[in-house]
């Protein structure tokens, strides 16, 4: 079980006591970066749990754009694996909170799409050259239900 690092459990508990107004706009690490996160909740495929991660999103017209990245590392995050298991997730933007359901991009998204998240987040880009040796790093895409 991949645990969550505390500063992403602490985004999450200051995201949700704001109604994102403390945590929407994610500074980076090095406090310099304005990236808006959303909190993705997904049930766990083994605990059956709710699972909630801050992740950095785009917009698709009415849709919410994620990357499954989890740095470049080797394998897919935990929560990605969740989605594909179950693809009723929940949401919150800010204070609105909503159901969604979370889809892999097809190819031609995840072409179209990409760039706009590397714009929003740069280091997207060098961590699917890290990952390359071992996967696609997957861009998500959660509509509303």
């Amino acid at each position: 079980l991949m645990t969550q690092p505390p500063f992403a459990r602490e985004h999450v508990d200051r995201y949700r006591a704001s109604n994102g107004a403390d945590g929407h706009i994610w500074t980076g690490f090095d406090s310099t970066g304005h990236f808006p996160c959303l909190l993705l909740t997904t049930s766990g495929r083994k605990s059956g749990e709710a699972r909630t991660t801050p992740l950095i999103y785009g917009r698709d017209g009415a849709d919410f754009v994620v990357i499954a990245s989890q740095g470049g590392r080797p394998a897919h995050p935990g929560w990605y694996f969740n989605i594909l298991d179950d693809a009723s997730v929940e949401v919150q933007v800010v204070a609105d909170v909503f159901a969604a359901t979370a889809r892999t991009a097809t190819s031609e998204e995840r072409a179209r799409l990409w760039p706009l998240m590397a714009e929003i987040y740069p280091p997207y880009d060098a961590y699917q050259e890290k990952a390359a040796g071992s996967r696609e790093i997957p861009l998500v895409i959660l509509s509303r239900t």
